[in-house]
Protein backbone atom coordinates (compact mmCIF):
# COMPACT_ATOMS: atom_id res chain seq x y z
CA UNK A 1 0.00 0.00 0.00
CA UNK A 2 1.34 3.41 -0.86
CA UNK A 3 1.99 5.50 2.22
CA UNK A 4 -0.36 8.21 0.91
CA UNK A 5 -3.20 5.70 0.66
CA UNK A 6 -2.42 4.36 4.13
CA UNK A 7 -2.54 7.86 5.66
CA UNK A 8 -5.81 8.55 3.85
CA UNK A 9 -7.39 5.39 5.29
CA UNK A 10 -6.01 6.17 8.75
CA UNK A 11 -7.41 9.66 8.63
CA UNK A 12 -10.81 9.14 6.97
CA UNK A 13 -11.75 5.64 8.13
CA UNK A 14 -10.35 5.78 11.65
CA UNK A 15 -9.33 9.13 13.11
CA UNK A 16 -12.27 11.16 11.86
CA UNK A 17 -14.64 8.67 13.49
CA UNK A 18 -13.41 9.75 16.92
CA UNK A 19 -13.39 12.88 19.02
CA UNK A 20 -9.86 14.28 18.60
CA UNK A 21 -9.72 16.53 21.63
CA UNK A 22 -6.06 16.14 22.57
CA UNK A 23 -2.70 15.19 21.10
CA UNK A 24 -2.52 12.28 23.54
CA UNK A 25 -5.80 10.90 22.20
CA UNK A 26 -4.56 11.19 18.59
CA UNK A 27 -1.31 9.39 19.52
CA UNK A 28 -3.30 6.62 21.24
CA UNK A 29 -5.65 6.19 18.26
CA UNK A 30 -2.77 6.15 15.75
CA UNK A 31 -0.85 3.61 17.85
CA UNK A 32 -3.91 1.36 18.02
CA UNK A 33 -4.51 1.60 14.26
CA UNK A 34 -0.86 0.87 13.41
CA UNK A 35 -0.92 -2.21 15.66
CA UNK A 36 -4.18 -3.48 14.12
CA UNK A 37 -2.97 -2.78 10.59
CA UNK A 38 0.30 -4.64 11.07
CA UNK A 39 -0.94 -7.61 13.09
CA UNK A 40 -4.59 -8.27 12.20
CA UNK A 41 -5.59 -6.76 8.86
CA UNK A 42 -4.75 -9.00 5.89
CA UNK A 43 -3.49 -7.22 2.80
CA UNK A 44 -4.35 -8.17 -0.77
CA UNK A 45 -0.82 -7.35 -1.98
CA UNK A 46 0.43 -9.99 0.48
CA UNK A 47 -2.17 -12.52 -0.72
CA UNK A 48 -4.08 -12.50 2.58
CA UNK A 49 -1.14 -12.18 4.94
CA UNK A 50 -0.66 -9.32 7.38
CA UNK A 51 2.36 -7.00 7.12
CA UNK A 52 3.85 -8.62 10.24
CA UNK A 53 3.49 -12.11 8.77
CA UNK A 54 5.26 -10.97 5.62
CA UNK A 55 8.04 -9.26 7.54
CA UNK A 56 8.68 -12.28 9.76
CA UNK A 57 8.26 -14.83 6.97
CA UNK A 58 5.29 -16.43 8.74
CA UNK A 59 1.92 -17.27 7.26
CA UNK A 60 3.23 -18.87 4.08
CA UNK A 61 0.31 -21.32 4.11
CA UNK A 62 -2.30 -18.54 4.07
CA UNK A 63 -2.40 -17.92 0.27
CA UNK A 64 -2.87 -21.65 -0.42
CA UNK A 65 -5.52 -21.94 2.31
CA UNK A 66 -7.41 -18.93 0.91
CA UNK A 67 -7.20 -20.32 -2.64
CA UNK A 68 -8.60 -23.67 -1.47
CA UNK A 69 -11.41 -21.93 0.43
CA UNK A 70 -12.22 -19.87 -2.66
CA UNK A 71 -12.43 -23.01 -4.82
CA UNK A 72 -14.61 -24.73 -2.21
CA UNK A 73 -16.95 -21.73 -1.99
CA UNK A 74 -17.21 -21.64 -5.79
CA UNK A 75 -18.00 -25.36 -5.92
CA UNK A 76 -20.69 -25.07 -3.21
CA UNK A 77 -22.22 -22.00 -4.88
CA UNK A 78 -22.48 -23.90 -8.18
CA UNK A 79 -24.15 -26.85 -6.41
CA UNK A 80 -26.71 -24.60 -4.74
CA UNK A 81 -27.45 -22.69 -7.94
CA UNK A 82 -27.79 -25.87 -10.00
CA UNK A 83 -30.10 -27.44 -7.42
CA UNK A 84 -32.41 -24.39 -7.31
CA UNK A 85 -35.57 -24.63 -9.33
CA UNK A 86 -37.84 -21.73 -10.12
CA UNK A 87 -40.93 -23.91 -10.48
CA UNK A 88 -41.62 -22.89 -14.06
CA UNK A 89 -39.42 -25.57 -15.66
CA UNK A 90 -40.36 -29.19 -15.27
Amino acid sequence: MRIEAWWCVLKHQWLLLHQLDSAAKVRKLVAFYVEEHNTHLPHSAFRGQTPDEMYRGEGGEIPARLAAAKQDAHRRRLEVNRAARCGVCA
